[in-house]
């Protein structure tokens, strides 16, 4: 685990695309593989905290964070399921010990179960008008004291 760098834009973009395609096949896909680039180069690594995991020199998965807000949290299909995203959830956590926000989609019940099995407990439902994809969603929020083992 490391801070991201402007160079690991395409790595970063496509383990955050190749996660969508395979966990969300019915996700409308809205941007190219160029625009996720130049999203992730031009505003994710310049206005959000960001980390990386590597195997082997290789970016397999980021975390990015603005404010108290997760941003991002993808894992390439590859490396799931060994924990990258735990440790990097877990490092978020740290930088963030009074709480942490995200969004995930209604209908990601795989990302549901990852977050509520870590402490995060859903606050709000939406119908997805405010998200670009216009798919329902669902906003959970984590605190230190309300999480069972405190991480």
């Amino acid at each position: 685990m490391r801070p991201g760098r402007r160079d690991d834009a395409e790595a970063i973009a496509d383990a955050h695309l190749d996660s969508r395609r395979e966990a969300m096949p019915w996700l409308p896909v809205l941007h190219s593989r160029e625009e996720a680039i130049h999203h992730i180069a031009d505003h994710v690594l310049l206005h959000e905290k960001v980390l990386v995991a590597e195997v082997n020199q290789l970016v397999v998965g980021f975390i990015a964070l603005e404010g108290d807000y997760v941003e991002h949290l993808y894992v390439a299909p590859a490396f799931q399921g060994r924990g990258i995203g735990a440790k990097l959830l877990a490092m978020a956590k740290e930088l963030r010990p009074d709480g942490l926000k995200l969004w995930t989609f209604q209908r990601n019940a795989r990302a549901r179960r990852f977050y509520e099995a870590r402490g995060f407990i859903a606050s709000d439902f939406t119908d997805g008008t405010r998200n670009e994809e216009r798919e329902p969603d669902v906003r959970y929020t984590w605190f230190r004291s309300a999480s069972r083992s405190g991480s």
